[in-house]
């Protein structure tokens, strides 16, 4: 894939380096001002008993309490120095990131409409976001409450390693259907399956997340058509690489991966085939009428 001459993205934050989340109202140190004043009085110390035991308890059943106070963003790691690596990585996202918002300018721009651009968190270990805690092995995953990407890169390596889709350009198809969840925000298509689903059985409610899911491999089909028809940034075997990742990723095959039986009626991100289909099929028109999942 040729991106080192692309544009970079402004959008990114970087927090892979950033320090443990702080306690709220000040963390270690307010707690510290407020302990004298809880020692006073006996309803103080009563509190200060309710509290610790408070915490102390949902340590034991694994729950961290500072991390669910933490502010929005903030990561669960201690602080580390980024390596030329890292570095490179982040260039890399970033450049990706600037790609899908020339093409959805344009897009939204055809239709008549702007196209409000996401930012993408780089973290490590754990994040706060306005979706809540999550861990690594999440994977990535797009918040529509802050309107943000999130992305651990150690996924990329888990890809190569665990999931055999190796590739520059199959973690950009990685970036690019995360993109494609907020342009399904955008355009309205998140909340109407999300009510939908309220009013729906389970299996109703997997079916419709089966197609939204799908219908972002599409639009990073899209964005791949114009990446390769308009900034010649697809090099040989790069489409094959994204193929790969997308069937990498099917729910069918990381239900055999994990030794269970493959149940089509618990799908929440489409077979390996199917996901195949829907980035080929936005990838060859790159057309938003190209991939309506729910017609």
């Amino acid at each position: 894939m040729r991106w080192k001459q692309g544009r970079r993205s402004d959008n990114i934050e970087d927090m892979r380096s950033a320090s443990p989340p702080s306690m709220a109202m000040g963390g270690i140190g307010a707690v510290g001002r407020i302990l004298p004043f809880l020692l006073r009085t006996k309803t103080g110390r009563t509190l200060l008993i309710i509290g610790v035991l408070v915490y102390f308890g949902a340590k034991f059943m694994g729950i961290d309490l500072l991390q669910l106070v933490a502010p929005p963003g903030s990561v669960g790691q201690n602080s580390q120095e980024l390596t030329p690596k890292d570095q490179e990585m982040a260039e890399f996202v970033a450049v990706v990131l600037g790609d899908t918002e020339s093409t959805w300018h344009q897009l939204f721009s055809q239709m008549g409409a702007t196209y409000q651009e996401p930012r993408l968190v780089l973290f490590r270990g754990a994040v706060n976001s306005a979706c809540g805690h999550a861990q690594s092995a999440m994977g990535p995953f797009y918040c529509p409450g802050d309107n943000k990407l999130y992305i651990d890169l150690a996924f990329y390596e888990d890809m190569k390693n665990k999931l055999g889709a190796p590739g520059d350009f199959a973690q950009a198809y990685v970036i690019a259907h995360e993109v494609g969840h907020h342009v399904q925000t955008l355009l309205g298509t998140s909340a109407k399956v999300t009510q939908a689903q309220q009013q729906s059985s389970k299996e109703q409610a997997n079916a419709l997340s089966v197609k939204l899911e799908l219908q972002a491999d599409c639009y990073a089909g899209i964005w791949g058509h114009y990446a390769d028809t308009e900034r010649q940034m697809l090099e040989t075997g790069d489409i094959e690489e994204a193929l790969n990742a997308a069937s990498a990723i099917g729910d069918d095959k990381l239900q055999q991966q994990a030794g269970g039986s493959v149940r089509p009626e618990s799908f929440t991100h489409g077979s390996s085939k199917q996901r195949v289909e829907w980035f080929k099929r936005g990838f060859d028109q790159g057309k938003l009428e190209a991939c309506n999942t729910f017609k």
